[in-house]
């Protein structure tokens, strides 16, 4: 019985730090560029900005909170690095926004499908039905 106990007491201490390296492997800022590029009438863009990874949980903001232009990314990055964002903003102006309701100030939002490595990873925008949107990317470099 104790001997079993002991054993159980061994696997514990020998795996939890395993556990608790793996949720924060990504952990550390973050260097986010979305790129969208032109489609139909509608101008490409590129943004950079900063993101943080803390614990595992990815937020990264482009703009003024509030304000036009602005862009707020979050979510769980799993420990085998895949990952799916969700991305919410404020359109900037009517010339970089699909969809006949787009308008400066109005709000959107997509989900992002990702995949990180160590120091880099990448992503895609959810297209939907690929009436309204269109297919940006996103690199993350480990700063």
């Amino acid at each position: 019985m104790f001997r079993s106990i002991r054993l159980l007491v061994i696997c514990i201490l020998v795996l939890l730090p395993g556990s608790l390296i793996a949720g924060e492997r990504f952990d550390g800022s973050w260097l986010t560029t979305l790129t969208c590029p032109a489609k139909g009438n509608t101008e490409g863009y590129t943004w950079k900005f900063p993101s943080v990874v803390n614990t595992g949980n990815l937020r990264g903001e482009h703009g003024t909170p509030g304000e036009p232009g602005y862009l707020l990314i979050e979510g769980k990055i799993a420990d085998d690095g895949t990952a799916k964002l969700s991305a919410t903003g404020i359109v900037s102006s009517r010339k970089y926004a699909r969809g006949i309701f787009a308008h400066q100030g109005g709000d959107y939002s997509y989900d992002i499908k990702a995949h990180f490595q160590d120091m880099q990873g990448t992503g895609t925008r959810d297209t939907g039905l690929g009436i309204v949107g269109r297919p940006c990317t996103f690199d993350f470099v480990k700063q």
